[in-house]
């Protein structure tokens, strides 16, 4: 007779939030999907009414509840030094672009197991500093390239590693950003001037140049080159029957105008809208009298072409692998659709056509046409949200990194293809990838 062994279901994970707005919302959801895969023991967040509802969420102990990362940061070190442990497992950095290294930097050198949101950070200089201090920390590292882990993408993913249409030569990838969108997000919104985040290649399509290094791997990216510009949202592209007028309540063209931010929240709003992208203008929750407020008075009630923003509406990317495949990747504001990507992957012997809910593979061979329809799973980009912050945990859970498909070094040379593509812009020149990456790190690493 065997002797009968009791097993034990693994503690949750621990998880302390680092900013929780739209993008760390989207990752904490899981924790209240599967509350015994991980729980949000700790956040921290400047804003009182934001920070209430992530704490009311989760239940946040209130002592475990902070104005800012610094004092989340001090509270972790006192508790290492009396407790000899740290608040959580892991955190999840969800803080604006542009501060991404020094909460990074901090937490990984407490020994924290870090999920970080695209981009990496907004400079070649922070995402080497990243790297090198990820690999000296030991952490699991996790980065906000969401696309990779879509039920779409990961069964496209899987029809390309099976080898069964022969080798990808070409892929064709649209990232159709959305009209209202990117005035939303790159006009009127957090990431619409470079000086204050970054360049829009970077901040909206980090991910896409990410998953289409991911397709064509092992294969690397040599040369790439672009083209691009702030097309339309400029001033002399305002309607003259706008007048003088530089904010959509105050315009006698709002109602013909699809950029009209009245259309966008006001109206949104008075019909029970609470989520992205209203929730985005105020602490909170939304209201007619709070986003009447945010248009009279804050930058989402500006004339898109009265704005201070000076990133690319529209931009192409083509890069050569040393396989010899080619990629051309289009990021456009002016679309209908949002951020409902379109991808042609043309193969030696057949070929992938999908637009992020369905694709066909087609096999030359047999001449057979096969749709796929990937199950998607809800929340933001096809379900990658929830594939990246749920691989994210089970890589934290068994301490085995190459669960996330990827390490910081890979995330970091997908990030310098990124930076090597604007230069290309700015430059009119074809950059050699390798020759870009070496001389990047002879200037920050020396």
């Amino acid at each position: 007779m065997g002797i009968e062994i009791e097993s034990y279901a693994p503690e949750p994970i621990t998880l302390a939030v680092i900013g929780c707005g739209n993008r760390g919302r989207a990752y904490t959801n899981y924790a209240l999907q599967e509350p015994a895969r991980c729980k949000i023991v700790a956040i921290a967040e400047p804003r009182p009414k934001t920070r209430k509802l992530m704490t009311d969420a989760h239940l946040v102990d209130q002592t475990l509840v902070f104005h800012s990362y610094q004092d989340l940061l001090q509270a972790s070190a006192e508790t290492i030094k009396t407790v000899g442990k740290r608040l959580a497992d892991a955190v999840i950095v969800a803080v604006q672009d542009q501060m991404h290294l020094e909460v990074v930097l901090a937490f990984a050198e407490q020994g924290y197991h870090v999920l970080c949101e695209k981009p990496m950070a907004t400079s070649i200089e922070h995402c080497i500093k990243i790297e090198e201090a990820v690999k000296k920390a030991g952490i699991i590292f996790g980065m906000g390239h969401v696309l990779r882990y879509s039920p779409y993408n990961k069964a496209v993913t899987d029809v390309i590693r099976s080898g069964t249409l022969g080798e990808l030569i070409n892929v064709v990838h649209v990232e159709p950003i959305g009209y209202f969108h990117f005035a939303h997000s790159y006009v009127r919104g957090n990431w619409a001037r470079e000086e204050e985040s970054c360049f829009a290649l970077m901040t909206k399509s980090c991910h896409d140049i990410d998953i289409l290094c991911h397709w064509l791997s092992p294969g690397t990216p040599t040369r790439v080159s672009s083209f691009g510009s702030l097309q339309h949202f400029r001033k002399e592209r305002k309607p003259k029957e706008a007048g003088d007028a530089t904010r959509c309540l105050d315009c006698t063209n709002e109602s013909d105008c699809p950029y009209s931010a009245k259309k966008i929240y006001l109206d949104a709003v008075s019909k029970g809208k609470t989520t992205w992208p209203v929730n985005v203008l105020v602490d909170g929750i939304p209201d007619i009298e709070n986003i009447t407020d945010a248009l009279r008075h804050g930058p989402y009630g500006q004339c898109v072409y009265e704005s201070d923003n000076n990133v690319c509406d529209n931009q192409v990317v083509n890069m050569e692998f040393s396989t010899g495949a080619t990629v051309s990747f289009t990021m456009i504001a002016q679309t209908e659709k949002i951020c409902e990507r379109q991808s042609r992957l043309a193969f030696s012997h057949g070929e992938i056509v999908g637009d992020m809910n369905t694709f066909t593979v087609c096999d030359f061979r047999t001449g057979k046409t096969t749709l796929h329809t990937p199950k998607n799973e809800g929340g933001g980009h096809g379900g990658g949200d929830l594939g990246l912050i749920r691989t994210f945990i089970e890589a934290v859970l068994t301490g085995r990194q190459e669960l996330l498909g990827t390490d910081v070094s890979d995330v970091l040379k997908s990030h310098l293809t990124v930076f090597a593509a604007e230069q290309s812009r700015r430059d009119s020149a074809v950059v050699d990838c390798a020759q870009f990456e070496r001389e990047a790190k002879a200037r920050v690493l020396g």
